[in-house]
């Protein structure tokens, strides 16, 4: 009997091997697995995701949503003038801090914490050249963590932040990110100007204003505030009031309503019109009586003779151009300290000895 030559033997084996191969793979990519496929084991967590998990952990319950009502029923009987915000917990008498702007003009306000509960709030007061607000709970549930206290003095930029609040109603959102400058100014309603504020890439949208900025050891470091964007959602650029200014400013508000504002009484032209005029400086235009400025002979606009009063143009030696630069001297100065200014008055140069006063 004539034997089948060996090599054949090889050489259909190779071409079954080749077909059976071939049609696994065919099974592996246009076929779906009828039954689930098995999980691959993760391992653990990097050391920076445990560290995002446990800060969310604490601190989440310290963080509020805010809700308001300006008050008002539009055309079909919906209520009109419907606002929300972050916030958090201050401390146990039950206060919440938030933005100014979070609750300005609003005739309700209530909070919902971690339970879910909502609970009415009254705004105890407000420091709107610092955008920072106080409310107080109506009731107190149990367990209230105030959130606790960092400082600013110290941050630095490429410092990791996270930042919690309630994005478009999205409750106990967390993004995290760096410190991407410091000492920056933001103008705020008032005229004047916050500085030293903290900027970061951490993602700040609508909603976000007033929650917490957060070092990575869950301290507070901030307060979420605005953003800057065309389209209003996040590009990269928030802001946030350093928590040195707020742990100053807060007390004050819980204390008496309100904050101390360094003044001295006068009220200035808006700084187009100093332009307009070639004027190099602060116009005044009215001084109030019992003030300081007043106590001290400075001069604002004379309307029956349609001329201009004082133009301060230094603080102490320092030029000054905007309310902004003036209001920032005053408050390096402090209340009750006495401040030298250079003032422009009939095309001469004089200089006055004025107080700083508290003109809240």
């Amino acid at each position: 009997m004539q034997r089948f030559p060996t090599k054949y033997v090889w050489i259909w084996a190779l071409v079954l091997l080749t077909f059976w191969v071939g049609s696994q793979a065919y099974r592996d990519v246009f076929l779906t697995a009828d039954e689930p496929r098995p999980v691959t084991p993760r391992g653990s967590l990097a050391e920076f995701e445990r560290q995002n998990i446990e800060v969310f952990q604490r601190i989440a319950p310290s963080v509020a949503y805010i809700f308001t009502r300006a008050g008002g029923r539009g055309l079909f009987g919906q209520p009109t003038g419907e606002g929300a915000g972050s916030g958090f917990i201050w401390d146990r008498a039950g206060h919440v801090v938030t933005n100014h702007h979070v609750v300005a003009g609003a005739s309700e306000v209530a909070v919902r914490l971690e339970s879910g509960e909502a609970i009415r709030a009254t705004v105890v007061g407000a420091a709107p050249d610092y955008d920072l607000a106080v409310l107080r709970l109506s009731n107190l549930p149990g367990g209230l963590q105030p959130i606790p206290i960092g400082t600013s003095a110290d941050l630095q930029v490429g410092q990791a932040v996270l930042a919690i609040g309630n994005p478009f109603g999205l409750s106990r959102t967390l993004t995290t990110g760096i410190i991407s400058a410091l000492d920056r100014r933001l103008p705020t309603e008032t005229g004047r100007e916050i500085v030293g504020v903290i900027q970061t890439d951490a993602a700040i949208n609508p909603g976000n204003s007033g929650g917490p900025l957060l070092d990575s050891a869950g301290r507070l470091i901030g307060v979420n505030t605005a953003i800057i964007s065309g389209s209003g959602s996040s590009a990269g650029i928030g802001f946030a009031v350093p928590v040195d200014v707020v742990n100053g400013i807060v007390p004050q508000v819980i204390a008496k309503g309100k904050a101390a504002r360094p003044g001295i009484g006068i009220s200035t032209a808006p700084e187009e019109l100093a332009a307009r005029l070639g004027v190099d400086g602060i116009v005044i235009v009215d001084v109030f009586p019992g003030g300081s400025a007043a106590k001290a002979g400075l001069r604002g606009i004379d309307r029956g003779a349609g001329t201009i009063g004082d133009v301060i143009t230094h603080v102490d030696g320092k030029p000054v151009r905007t309310i902004a630069e003036l209001a920032e001297e005053l408050h390096r100065i402090g209340i009750g300290n006495p401040v030298t200014l250079t003032i422009l008055r009939g095309g001469e140069t004089v200089t006055v000895e004025v107080s700083v006063i508290d003109i809240s």
